[in-house]
């Protein structure tokens, strides 16, 4: 069984996110989402806010597990029995910082691969910063999120 890892923050989770997981889950036996704590980032939600909506996109993927996480990735990634990690890349700007990542990341973990995927372009410029950017100044967000995802930016942003 080949399983990926596919961490991030996910503060929250977009369609751009959910359209590499789900197109992943054809390329895997496993993927694991690793919902990152992350405090130094100070998400907008917490850890179990961010979990659950992660497990309400993707409900009905029976190839998905969601796992939080506090550690370095690759003792995450090595904990999970992943093989590789995988990154999504919107453009060109995300290439420089995630060449950099993976780099780092084969010196601690030479035996874990990383994967780029690109979102389809209806994705490609979506980010969780423009989304809950739009939100907190009361924009219509629900083409870019879940409508799980809308709602609990909706009560954040009140």
């Amino acid at each position: 069984m080949v399983a990926v890892v596919y961490p991030g923050t996910f503060d929250p989770i977009t369609n751009g996110h959910a359209d590499i997981i789900a197109r992943a889950a054809r390329l895997f036996d496993r993927v694991i989402l690793g919902v990152a704590a992350n405090p130094g980032k100070q998400p907008v939600f917490g850890l179990e806010e961010r979990v659950a909506m992660v497990r309400a996109v993707t409900e009905g993927m029976p190839k998905v597990e969601i796992r939080p996480f506090h550690t370095l990735l690759m003792d995450f990634v090595r904990e999970q029995g992943a093989q590789a990690v995988l990154r999504g890349l919107r453009a060109v700007s995300d290439f420089e910082y995630e060449f950099q990542l993976a780099s780092m990341n084969r010196r601690l973990a030479p035996e874990i691969e990383t994967i780029f995927l690109t979102p389809a372009e209806q994705y490609a410029y979506i980010s969780s910063s423009l989304v809950r950017e739009i939100a907190a100044l009361g924009g219509d967000v629900s083409e870019f999120v879940h409508p799980v995802v809308q709602r609990a930016l909706r009560a954040i942003y009140r």
